[in-house]
Parts: structure tokens; sequence; C-alpha cells
């Protein structure tokens, strides 16, 4: 009995172990994608199919989100097309589409929501800084009508209680604290 209770053990912390490890590397992989220079530019561009990209000097907040899976080798714009494909009625129909766009389905924050509510898991919104963890994607409604989304990072605030966030919502993807700066929609925790 006390074997199986010792390999269970080993078998929970081997797997958190390694679910931190990811939630560190995507925090570093957003945080490095600060170093580019990129231009705020939502333009619909025709991209390759898988591992496409807009050009690497342009981009809007899901951009942030794509390329940071990207650099853990996740692209975000074959998975979320594939799920989108088998279930396009559970997801949005904001955009008036009738049938999937490889091009820009996971350039649309409502879209990434989705697919991590489905593929991920969606935690609760708080109010509390310290339920933000590291690797979790957070959304925002900004000024009531502009969905955003954003990674929180593993850096904390100047003051040491808010973690700071990499986004785009206009500077370019920048490092900042921000989370607390627009109304919290959602909260998302995708591992693959």
């Amino acid at each position: 009995m006390k074997l199986v209770y010792s390999l269970r053990l080993l078998l929970i912390i081997s797997l958190l172990s390694q679910e931190i490890a990811f939630e560190r590397k995507l925090s570093n992989a957003a945080i490095a994608l600060t170093k580019d220079k990129v231009v705020y530019d939502g333009t619909y561009v025709s991209i390759k199919y898988p591992n496409g990209d807009v050009p690497a000097n342009q981009g809007v907040c899901t951009d942030v989100i794509v390329r940071a899976y990207r650099k853990l080798g996740i692209d975000l714009q074959k998975e979320v097309h594939e799920d989108m494909k088998i279930n396009f009625s559970k997801y949005p129909k904001i955009w008036g589409l009738k049938r999937t766009d490889k091009n820009i389905d996971h350039r649309r924050v409502q879209n990434l929501e989705t697919f991590f509510s489905r593929k991920g898991k969606k935690l609760n919104v708080s109010e509390n800084a310290i339920d933000y963890k590291t690797g979790e994607m957070v959304t925002w409604m900004v000024n009531d009508k502009l969905p955003h989304i954003g990674i929180v990072t593993h850096i904390k605030s100047s003051d040491g209680k808010r973690p700071l966030i990499v986004h785009n919502i206009g500077s370019g993807q920048v490092l900042e604290d921000c989370l607390f700066n627009h109304k919290i929609v959602g909260r998302y925790k995708f591992t693959k």
C-alpha cells in the first residue's frame, strides 16, 4: 500500500513539475517577444497554413499569444482551426462567418477564449492579484467594447503585488503592470 501511495505521489509531483516548467517557459517566451519591434496592426492578411504568421513587425494582442505558444512548438493557428472545423457551432458568430478562416480565426480574442475553455481550463476571474499565475491568459473588455488578451508572467510589479502582463494594446508587444487596468472577463490556462 505504501508503495502504491509513493508511486502516486511521485507521479503527481512529476506532473506538477512539468506543468510549472511549461508555464515558466510560456512566460519567458512572451517576455522574449517584447524585444521585437512590433507595430499594432490588425489588418486582415492571408497567411500560410499551418504555422502562418502576419509580418514579424506587425501584430495585435492575439498575435502575442500565438507567437508565445509557437515558441514552445504549439501552433494555435492549426489548433484553433482544427477545433473550429469540427465544432464550428460552439464558436462565436460575431463576424458573420459561415465557415472557418485559417487566416484570422486564431487572431480573434473571442475564438481564443472559446478554444481555451474547450481545450484548456477556464478559471474563475478574481479581484485578487495573487490568484493570477504564471502562464495564464487573461482577457479584458476595454471600455466595455473592445476584447483584449495578454499572458501573465512570473515577473512582479515594482511593489511586488501584481504579476506583469505581456500584451499588445497599441504600443507593440510590451511587459506591463496592467492586470487591473480594464475589466477582466476571462482567465484561462492551456498546456498541450
